[in-house]
């Protein structure tokens, strides 16, 4: 095994000596030797196979912390992760051609379709929730930590239907920048609510009124839930919303809509406003 500098390994990998370093804290690329002394860190000939991957990988623009877990797996199961990232980016591009052509459009003074837009009724029901200020990083691991581990795994029973989706509610811009607040709700039966909001004190009891909620149809199954295909979902509330002369009540929700014949998939995402 030929060792060699980290500014030769650069030089054959065509990665910066700061890329490497930070790749090297970051456990992609950990060098084969470390000076004790100077810290001076060498390669092996043959990390450059590796390193050729991480490179090809930043320039398609794969998450650092996703190429780890990448790199973790075997050969054809990183390819198939390779693809699946793959396949979101492409949807997300043409979301992205879709929300331009919805901008330019809408600049000219012209209206232009999107998605299409449907009305239905939502009952009173009791609603146990939590909210909080948080970054656009933090929204999915918040929701995925009270639906999922803590309300789901601890055996909290779900309204049936679509009254009883677990829905977030977006009370403000929620990006890098902004912070909400956004509301996770998680519908309980009436009769049992009290009971339920015993377990969990940190979160909060409400009782939501009848009202009538548009919302955008649902698309393929993990397609929608974020960037410019949620943005699409959500302009073509406000376009329909604003035409009809509604007024929504609160935010933007993000509605879970699970598959009863493969439970085990994911949750397909409808985007709602409630309606005054």
């Amino acid at each position: 095994m030929g060792l060699v500098s980290i500014g030769e390994f650069a030089r054959l990998s065509r990665l910066s000596p700061k890329a490497l370093r930070l790749y090297d804290e970051l456990g992609l690329l950990v060098p084969a030797e470390v000076d004790a002394e100077t810290g001076y860190r060498w390669y092996a000939d043959t990390q450059l196979e590796r390193a050729r991957v991480v490179a090809l990988l930043r320039r398609i623009g794969v998450p650092l912390a996703r190429i780890r877990d990448m790199l973790a797996l075997e050969a054809a199961s990183a390819a198939e992760e390779i693809r699946t990232y793959w396949a979101a980016t492409e949807r997300e591009r043409a979301a992205q051609r879709e929300l331009v052509g919805y901008l330019v459009d809408r600049l000219q003074g012209k209206k232009s379709a999107m998605y299409e837009v449907a009305v239905r009724e939502i009952p009173e029901r009791s609603l146990l929730g939590l909210i909080r200020r948080v970054h656009q990083d933090e929204v999915i691991p918040m929701g995925r930590e009270l639906f999922i581990h803590r309300l789901a795994r601890g055996g909290v029973p779900r309204v049936e239907g679509i009254a009883g989706a677990p829905f977030t509610i977006f009370h403000g811009e929620v990006s890098g920048d902004s912070d909400g607040p956004v509301e996770w709700c998680w519908p309980v039966p009436d009769d049992q609510a009290a009971e339920i909001a015993a377990r969990f004190p940190d979160l909060t009891l409400r009782k939501e009124p009848a009202h009538q909620e548009a919302f955008v149809r649902q698309g393929s199954p993990g397609a929608w839930g974020s960037g410019a295909e949620a943005e699409v979902a959500i302009e073509s509330l406000f376009a329909w919303a604003s035409e009809q002369q509604r007024q929504p009540s609160d935010g933007v929700r993000s509605v879970l809509i699970f598959n009863s014949a493969n439970p085990g998939a994911g949750p397909d995402t409808e985007f709602a406003v409630s309606l005054r």
